[in-house]
């Protein structure tokens, strides 16, 4: 207790304590107290309930208010279809500002508490928060070190940070470099893969090093671990039908991209449907998880699903390395009640169904729920979940084939059971890689897995898989970007020669409009002003129409509108402006008319190119952009029926 002392000299009142008497400013603090005590008396009149109430309110429409600004956010979907579309040279609005981040940190956070109802992944929106903390960094780096801001490095840093958002999720740096490399661009610097594979590298050791200090693993170790038998894991014939389980693979992955896309794009046209995500994303967000979770509500049809099992979950126990079908053939083991972590497997096997009809039910369910969750307006990857599908594909098929040979197939003398989880391993790789037109999803599997045992068979898998689905269907990034109607430049497959025969004067638009250094002033005006182009093609003159370079709209405009000190007295022409300091962009590159289709499109992907200009012995005749590059491809593709 602090020691009390006698009244200060010449005052009245109460005694003081000895820390307030030697205290600095004792009189203005004993004012604001009292000032501070009047105020409370004032203010606390009406009763404090009406202000913590009023509180409460304000708080609410606070929270109302910023859900729905991040529901309004670029945040909805993976993040991957527009980040492909951005390295082809295609600036989209926000997608970049570090603003989304937070609202998206949270709705993928509320997406993945969400576990077996919606069934959906991180790994896309892992890359969206990736490639827009490497933007915030690049320009911050940029203004650190003075230098003006560049194109190229961007593109550089996106390409790393997609690679980095992969290997964070599934501490596979490999295979993150690789999956950036097959799905961000058609071309890939060898510059930026050592860079990717750094910042992968240490993205992925941080992640399985905080797994260690967390408790949660002994040591750095593989994210599934696996105990398939490593002296003979497979036996020769088993090739067949791990190639057999790619193409099933392929074909079913050509129906869900079909289904997935058409469904995407009647979500789109319906009146209904479009008008509810147009006014009340919540709403319809709200009842699509409202169906999902009514199917895998677990005392009911989700205990044929296994919807106790989180996602790790799932994986864990379909790379079990046990027949369930064997183990069940000669006993029941009754559906626990609850879920036993040291038997996953029990979750697969109900009394009224066999192991095969809870693999059949989840896998038919799973297709249309799959595709009705990505249509939900809110951040989700769709890579795990396509990667689990897969691993129950496969899974059937070694549980059929473990049935089918319960002592195993004999080869060279020598007998050994059929481990249905290689084929769940190789299922998983041969699905998602077909989906997304990959062949990096086979080195993912062994990375998460610790596994390499099964290397031959799943690459030949995967690529059985891939040669189906990449000659019926576009990927699933290529097919969101298509439905989304996202700036694209189709790809020309190599088998297709005919596009060699296709030269630039058969499809170049040839109404482009031209500036002559000696037209007058009145016509450039009147050009401008008619027009809306960002970029005016320069020429000579009139009569020779050669190519010099470009002049921009706004800079074109500003001259206009600035004192013609410059200008030649009587009729004042282009050349003018050109001489009082307009800027003029040279032309680096051009197209001739018998350049091949091939070759154009080649440069466009290539230099990330929006549009070139077409000359003919220097003289400027046309001018070839997407919208042309596309007519001509898809000409070249769908032939019009001859008349």
């Amino acid at each position: 207790m602090e020691e009390l002392v006698g009244l200060r000299e010449g005052s009245s009142g109460s005694p003081v304590s000895l820390r307030e008497l030697w205290g600095p400013c004792p009189r203005v603090r004993r004012a604001i107290r009292g000032g501070l005590e009047w105020l409370k008396q004032k203010v606390f009149r009406v009763g404090e309930d009406w202000y913590f109430l009023m509180t409460l309110g304000v708080l609410m429409a606070l929270i109302s208010y910023t859900m729905n600004f991040a529901i309004g956010r670029v945040v909805r979907g993976s993040g991957i279809p527009e980040l492909k579309t951005m390295l082809t040279g295609v600036v989209l609005e926000d997608y970049l500002d570090i603003k989304n981040f937070g609202a998206k940190v949270a709705g993928l956070t509320c997406t993945l508490a969400a576990g077996s109802t919606i069934f959906l992944g991180k790994v896309g929106p892992f890359v969206h928060l990736s490639v827009m903390i490497a933007a915030y960094l690049g320009r911050v780096h940029t203004k650190a070190i003075g230098e003006s801001e560049n194109k190229s490095k961007q593109n550089e840093m996106l390409v790393v940070a997609a690679a980095v958002g992969v290997a964070t999720v599934f501490a596979a740096p490999f295979s993150g470099i690789l999956f950036s490399i097959e799905v961000m661009s058609s071309h890939f610097s060898v510059w930026d893969y050592w860079r990717g594979f750094f910042a992968a590298t240490c993205g992925a050791f941080m992640f399985r090093l905080l797994s260690v200090f967390n408790s949660e693993q002994e040591t750095i170790t593989s994210l599934y671990k696996t105990n398939f038998r490593v002296d003979v894991p497979f036996d020769l014939p088993e090739i067949f039908f791990f190639v057999a389980l790619g193409a099933i693979c392929g074909i079913v992955s050509c129906a869900y991209l079909f289904c997935q896309r058409t469904f995407l794009g009647f979500v789109k046209t319906n009146r209904l449907i479009s008008k509810l995500l147009a006014t009340s994303k919540p709403l319809y967000a709200a009842l699509a998880a409202l169906i999902l979770a009514s199917i895998t509500y677990p005392p009911g049809v989700g205990r044929f699903l296994a919807s106790r099992l989180s996602m790790k979950q799932h994986l864990d126990s379909l790379f079990d390395n046990h027949s369930w079908a064997l183990m069940t053939r000669n006993s029941s083991p009754p559906w626990p009640k609850e879920l036993d972590p040291q038997n996953l497997w029990f979750e697969w096997y109900h009394p009224r169904f066999t192991i095969f009809g809870t693999l059949a039910f989840f896998l038919v369910m799973k297709f249309w729920m799959l595709i009705l969750a990505t249509t939900i307006p809110i951040p989700a990857g769709y890579f795990m979940p396509i990667f689990i599908f897969g691993a129950g594909i496969g899974r059937l098929i070694g549980e059929a084939l473990a049935l089918a040979f319960p002592e195993g197939i004999v080869a060279g003398g020598v007998t050994n059971p059929i481990m249905p989880g290689g084929y769940a391993l190789a299922g998983a790789a041969a699905f998602s890689g077909a989906v997304t037109h990959t062949i990096s999803t086979a080195l993912l599997a062994f990375e998460l897995t610790g596994q390499i045992v099964h290397a031959l068979p799943v690459l030949m898998a995967v690529l059985a898989a891939n040669a189906i689905a990449q000659s019926c269907q576009p990927s699933f990034y290529d097919g969101t970007i298509i439905v989304k109607k996202l700036p694209y430049l189709p790809w020309i497959r190599g088998r297709k020669i005919s596009s060699h025969r296709v030269i630039v004067e058969h499809f170049m638009n040839c109404a482009i409009t031209t500036l002559a250094k000696d037209a007058p002033l009145e016509e450039v005006a009147r050009v401008v002003t008619s027009t809306d182009l960002a970029k005016y093609f320069l020429v000579e003159s009139t009569e020779s129409q050669i190519l010099v370079g470009t002049v921009g709209r706004e800079e074109l405009v500003q001259a206009l509108r600035a004192e013609p000190s410059s200008w030649t007295p009587g009729h004042p022409c282009l050349r003018d402006l050109l001489a009082g300091g307009c800027p003029i962009e040279p032309v680096t590159l051009q197209l001739s008319p018998e350049t091949s289709l091939h070759q154009a499109h080649n440069l466009f992907e290539l230099l990330k190119l929006q549009s070139l200009p077409v000359t003919s012995l220097g003289r400027a005749v046309g001018s070839v952009s997407w919208v042309e590059l596309k007519k001509a491809i898809s000409s070249l593709t769908n032939p019009p029926a001859p008349k």
